[in-house]
């Protein structure tokens, strides 16, 4: 944003033959799809929801009695964590893990019944909502009737031995069974589950390690050739290089840079050229999921808390307005301050005892109502407005709205100068309705200070 890349140099150039780059930069790109996935929600925030926890009892009955207050939240999207049955065999803990199905096309017993989800699916579409389920195509759990029914499914060792999921020798699971997707009829089958749930009216899918070494982009390419044309769906992936071919992708660097930053690693300017590289290599339309917490930083790397400390909200507030579009994990709306259980049962405290959940509100509103901060090219491209490295300074504009960001990404008091003449004028800062005129004299901000302006 600050050292604008070669790419939005280029956009401005073909854009107009206008003087100001600064103006030029704003400028959208019209596309024909403004109502199917994943356009219609541009200005959207994805709610993460984990039925194990989410109440005491853990069920989707449970859950649904608080579609309402969710609702109210404003968010738009449910993504479901894993809803099918945890095989047994190598069970980690007590309750085993989401990520090790034994069966794709039935309910997990402990969270209801399959009828228990239908009547959850239906209170979610009459209010509103739409839902996506997270699916493991990488791997089944051990006792997947697959491994008998069809065994030629599955990857397997020089010895013959079926292989599991190893992302480091510290992080090994036995529980798993890789599957092989190379084997034309493992991606037919595979797609055939994922149509039972789209012939039930789910809204598309979140897919857990969607990309890496065993799973070829082609199954995605076959999955929407088969399921798009039942259904408008939405396609999040976790992970990046999908992007071209699925709807939405994660933007984990995104959160490692700003722990980097509340570690003094790494500066404003660090984050500021990372947005500018992620455009140039992703491109306007891009749908880039960034986020302060889920559900694997909760449980691995630490709570929201552990992580920003007193820039928990000036980092959840960037995530809203400077790029992308946001996730809100279950629990975080009230503070959740503890690491979820991964294996165990380990209920959400909804106490809301630090009020945040009016400021998750208001998070949700502001990005819902101002066009300029929507995600992929219906929104503003983000343009520099100061030089200070501690400080990330923007304005994003599109079409009459326009929503100025200034925050102090550092623990010491920054002094900034609005080096951007066009943003000069007096504001009313969205959070506290205090005044603020911009203009050459230099800005005091307290450290993690953030200001939020719209017009």
């Amino acid at each position: 944003m600050k050292n604008l890349s070669f790419y939005a140099l280029a956009l401005i150039v073909l854009a107009s033959c206008q003087t100001s780059s600064k103006k030029e930069d704003t400028t959208q790109i019209t596309t024909s799809k403004e109502q199917t996935f994943p356009n219609k929600l541009a200005g959207s925030t994805i709610y993460e929801v984990n039925i194990r926890q989410f109440t005491p009892e853990g069920t989707f009955k449970a859950f649904s009695k608080h579609l309402t207050r969710i609702k109210e939240l404003g968010v738009d999207v449910l993504w479901l964590m894993p809803i099918h049955p945890i095989s047994e065999t190598n069970r980690k803990g007590t309750l085993g893990s989401y990520y090790a199905p034994k069966d794709y096309t039935d309910v997990n017993p402990e969270f209801g019944t399959l009828d228990d989800f239908k009547s959850m699916l239906k209170q979610a579409h009459d209010m509103g909502f739409y839902l996506i389920l997270d699916w493991v195509p990488n791997h089944t759990g051990r006792d997947h009737k697959w491994l008998k029914e069809h065994p030629e499914y599955y990857i397997r060792d020089e010895n013959g031995n079926v292989m599991y999921e190893s992302m480091s020798p510290t992080d090994v699971w036995w529980d798993t069974a890789l599957l092989d997707h190379s084997n034309p009829d493992t991606r037919k089958a595979m797609i055939e589950a994922m149509r039972f749930w789209v012939e039930l009216g789910v809204d598309g899918f979140r897919l857990d390690h969607g990309c890496g070494d065993k799973i070829p982009l082609y199954l995605w390419e076959e999955a929407r050739a088969t399921l798009d044309p039942i259904k408008d769906l939405f396609w999040l992936a976790e992970c990046g290089h999908e992007t071209f071919i699925l709807d939405g992708s994660y933007a984990d660097e995104f959160e490692v840079l700003m722990r980097e930053i509340v570690s003094e690693e790494k500066t404003a300017d660090d984050l500021s050229k990372w947005i500018d590289d992620d455009m140039f290599k992703y491109g306007r339309s891009a749908f880039r999921m960034t986020y302060t917490s889920n559900h694997d930083l909760n449980s691995w790397v630490g709570t929201t808390f552990e992580r920003f400390g007193d820039a928990s909200k000036t980092f959840q507030t960037l995530v809203f307005t400077a790029y992308g579009f946001p996730l809100i994990l279950s629990g975080q709306e009230v503070g959740l301050s503890k690491r979820l259980e991964f294996f165990e049962k380990d209920p959400i405290n909804w106490t809301d005892s630090l009020g945040l959940q009016s400021f998750y509100k208001s998070l949700v509103s502001l990005k819902k109502k101002n066009p300029a901060i929507w995600t992929g090219d219906t929104g503003g491209f983000p343009v520099s407005i100061e030089e200070n490295e501690h400080v990330l300074g923007f304005i994003r504009e599109v079409d009459k709205n326009s929503v100025i960001g200034i925050f102090n990404l550092s623990a010491k008091n920054q002094t900034v100068e609005i080096t951007n003449e066009q943003v000069y004028g007096s504001y009313s800062d969205y959070f506290s309705g205090k005044v603020y005129d911009i203009n050459k004299e230099p800005l005091e901000l307290k450290p993690w200070e953030y200001l939020v302006f719209t017009k």
